[in-house]
């Protein structure tokens, strides 16, 4: 596990080993509560601070001034992870001993990374309104095309109706009806509620631990007063009764996607059951979705399932023909209800285990990797590292699997046909 210390309250700084690597990372993650009524503005920040910050407002000169420091980059991300919206500000580069003239390079990274997180480009007291205004067309953009990937827009609009109104149905990109109205208050607002209540992450991989300290209490020193909120904690939606949507949409290619709940979120060793039983059942090319619905049965394009630990929400989808839509759905329930309750084989327990490792063991090999695993950790409450998690997927029986595999019920299903209903 990463070295956390507590800077200041509600804001911690982790280092990540990076012996291994030529590069170095320095990450601030900012993670708050999800509120429905800010997501557009929220969506919009993300894309407007990426185009500059006070220290450099112009967005071609950020870019020579990246290239300059032995080809930098900066990227702004933002999420919604269970009951929480993450917005991660990251700057990676090689390590300074690699420097060939022994510039600091711990220092400019820094110095981008926290311009960039706490000194976005103001004009008149609020957030530069034309870089509002270019980006409010790209959302709006975005947004409208979202049908055009017929599987991202069956996945979305079956996972609107699993959580409803719940904190973790926040959209990520916000909504398009919305986005018109948004002006450079509303973002420059968002911003000052993110400074002032989020939990401030900050996580280094190779970059100088001093420098990142420095940088992050001078950012503090600048941000003000701030009362940080808790993050929300994982949550699933309660099981009830089915739902099921057909939408008539004349595609190629017809969609399904199944999101169940077990009503509870997983940890620990349960939680290690749980993806060795996703991968079991969706998540690899040996598993029972892909050698039996779609090999044998030749009744989907493709199927896959995957779990979200911070909503224990099980997600299948299926790309499908239209006159198979029902077929490809009994056939996943089918197999679901198989591994619950028939054989599981020890070569096909130990082939699915081996896929496990083999992709825990990855987890290593790059530096946003790294983070990645501990940022969810973090977010989750859980203090684990891979190999502890190899270990637990090491020890799963097939009863493990038909227990935690067991407690899921169909929630939604959400179809694109030609011949769908509409709803």
């Amino acid at each position: 596990m990463p070295q956390r210390r507590q800077i200041a309250p509600g804001a911690y700084l982790s280092v990540l080993e990076a012996d291994k690597f030529c590069r170095q990372r320095v990450s601030i993650h900012f993670i708050w509560p999800a509120v429905r009524e800010r997501a557009t503005a929220e969506a919009l920040l993300g894309l407007v601070m990426e185009r500059g910050y006070a220290g450099c407002p112009d967005m071609t000169e950020l870019s020579k001034k990246l290239a300059r420091l032995y080809g930098a980059a900066l990227s702004v991300d933002g999420s919604v992870s269970g009951g929480n919206r993450v917005l991660t500000v990251s700057v990676t580069g090689i390590q300074d001993r690699f420097a060939l003239s022994g510039e600091a390079l711990s220092d400019e990274y820094c110095a981008i990374a926290f311009g960039t997180a706490f000194e976005p480009v103001m004009a008149g007291g609020v957030i530069d309104p034309q870089f509002v205004e270019i980006e409010r067309t790209q959302l709006r953009e975005q947004l409208e095309s979202e049908i055009n990937d017929k599987r991202t827009y069956c996945i979305r609009q079956a996972r609107r109706r699993f959580f409803g109104d719940a904190p973790a149905g926040v959209e990520r990109w916000g909504y398009l009806g919305e986005v018109d109205g948004v002006t450079a208050q509303d973002v420059t607002r968002a911003f000052e509620n993110m400074v002032r209540t989020a939990q401030i992450e900050v996580m280094c991989t190779g970059v100088d631990e001093a420098a990142a300290e420095r940088a992050l209490r001078a950012a503090l020193a600048r941000a003000g007063q701030r009362a940080p909120l808790a993050m929300a904690a994982p949550a699933a939606m309660p099981c009830a009764g089915t739902r099921q949507y057909d939408e008539a949409m004349d595609a190629v290619q017809g969609k399904l996607c199944l999101l169940f709940t077990a009503g509870e979120v997983l940890h620990g060793a349960r939680l290690s059951a749980m993806r060795v039983a996703g991968a079991l059942l969706g998540g690899t090319a040996t598993s029972r979705l892909f050698q039996n619905v779609r090999e044998k049965m030749s009744l989907c394009y493709y199927c896959s399932a995957g779990y979200t630990a911070s909503t224990g929400m099980l997600c299948v989808d299926s790309g499908v023909e239209h006159a198979n839509c029902e077929a490809a759905q009994q056939a996943i329930l089918a197999e679901l209800d198989k591994l619950c309750t028939g054989p599981i084989e020890p070569r096909e327990l130990d082939e699915t285990k081996r896929a496990l490792k083999n992709a825990l063991i990855s987890v290593g090999d790059s530096l946003q990797a790294a983070e990645n695993w501990y940022l969810g950790c973090l977010l989750r409450g859980a203090d684990e590292t891979p190999a502890q998690v190899i270990e637990e997927v090491q020890a799963v029986t097939a009863d493990d699997v038909r227990s935690v595999l067991g407690a899921f019920r169909l929630s939604v299903a959400y179809r694109i046909t030609k011949g769908g209903d509409g709803a």
